[in-house]
């Protein structure tokens, strides 16, 4: 049978031919499109994800004591931890001593151990000033009479803990807990615990601005997307120029309307509405003040972004089948608005959750959110374990309120219209 009855022209490709090349287009097309995205996924990679990994990293590190004092690190990891350890341990301990000393890192070793007991670093600098000299016949006995701690089961079980790498210790002093000398798990009391209510605090926080957001936000939002078209953009430009001022400029200038002297302030009081200045800053009343402000605009603009794509024949039609209009707002119209609430609900929400200069400058001692305590860590106590931890938990719990965010409302089946 000729070639072009069997419906095949002579010398076009065959059909296995043409899918190759379909395929190699495609690959070609993908390759172009991915060196085009090349620069953006390198800067992205090493700004952001690669130094949040490193901090993640730092919650589990225990680095200090292995890196300054190996030979001891291994005598300790071999050690069973009951009473004290014997003579070469003691003179390992000595020799370390000595060399972090001579190297410098002997305040990063006591640092490290005074997170583990306040008065570790005394101990640990006073030992090390007082073994100059010639070695001793025995290094044990001179260890305990310099000081009696180091004839303590308890220290040494400090020690050995501290040069144990990876280490949960950070992760579990984020939480107030800490693993006992008999090796059991305890928990500060509520009332004493400082990141167990930081978390709480955060988390309240942030759910308070988010449903403020949204009381305040959904009305603008069905506003700019009902009104005509010209004037629904001159009100737009209010909502967008927030964006064009600095966070810090908004923020001072909260600070100063706030003040018991302030704008506000002077306004109540010179219209009679209260005799004495109302307490808006310094507390958590000026934390929300200041949170809802600024992130406001970000919750108008996810719901309007969905309520711009919700016809108004569905509510002209509920009405003319007999329902009332706040019937059909409420049942027809706010259904189809709730992928843009969960969205706009969710971004305030993770946004709020790591704030740091509003809660700074506008709250109290009692208004500490955990971000305030991760800065703390990281540049007064330079304890980048446990800011570390305090991270990790922070990107766990967003990760987990985005999850239980997506199962209510969908966050991931948003299209924006």
């Amino acid at each position: 049978m000729p070639a072009s009855a069997q419906g095949t022209v002579p010398g076009s490709p065959t059909r296995a031919e043409g899918r190759a090349s379909f395929q190699k287009a495609r690959r070609r097309a993908s390759l172009q499109a991915l060196l085009l995205a090349l620069p953006l996924l390198v800067f992205l990679l090493s700004t952001f994800i690669a130094p949040i990994m490193l901090l993640l990293a730092r919650s589990v590190e225990n680095r200090e004591v292995p890196d300054s004092m190996p030979a001891l690190t291994r005598a300790l990891d071999a050690w069973d931890g009951r009473g004290v350890p014997d003579e070469a341990t003691f003179a390992l301990l000595a020799a370390g001593l000595k060399e972090a000393q001579q190297s410098g890192q002997l305040g990063t070793v006591a640092r490290r151990l005074n997170f583990a007991q306040p008065e570790f670093r005394s101990l640990l600098m006073r030992t090390a000033r007082q073994l100059s000299g010639d070695a001793p016949p025995a290094w044990k006995p001179t260890l305990v009479e310099l000081d009696e701690r180091w004839n303590s089961p308890e220290t040494w079980r400090l020690l050995k803990r501290a040069a144990a790498s990876p280490t949960p210790d950070y992760l579990l002093a984020a939480v107030d807990a800490q693993v006992t000398l008999q090796g059991t798990l305890a928990f500060v009391a509520d009332n004493a615990s400082v990141y167990r209510q930081a978390f709480a605090r955060t988390i309240s926080i942030s759910a308070t601005v988010t449903l403020l957001c949204l009381v305040l936000g959904y009305p603008v939002a069905w506003l700019l997307a009902n009104l005509p078209a010209k004037s629904s953009n001159r009100l737009m430009l209010l909502v967008i120029v927030p964006f064009w001022t600095s966070l810090l400029v908004r923020t001072t200038a909260w600070y100063v309307l706030l003040q018991p002297g302030g704008v506000i302030n002077s306004l109540v009081t010179g219209l009679g509405l209260a005799t004495h200045p109302l307490p808006l800053i310094f507390n958590r009343t000026g934390v929300l003040i200041g949170m809802t402000h600024v992130l406001l605009p970000y919750m108008i603009l996810a719901i309007y972004s969905v309520m711009k794509s919700v016809s108004p024949v569905y509510m002209r039609a509920a009405q003319s089948l007999g329902a009332h209009p706040f019937t059909a707002f409420v049942r027809i119209y706010v259904p189809q608005t709730l992928p843009g609430v969960g969205a706009g609900c969710f971004l305030v929400f993770v946004l709020a959750l790591g704030y740091y200069i509003t809660p700074a400058l506008l709250g109290g001692a009692g208004d500490e959110m955990i971000s305030q305590l991760i800065a703390m860590q990281t540049n007064t106590q330079l304890n980048w374990g446990l800011a570390g931890a305090l991270s990790a938990y922070l990107v766990i719990f967003t990760a987990i309120f985005y999850f239980l965010f997506n199962r209510i409302v969908g966050i991931d089946r948003l299209r924006f219209g």
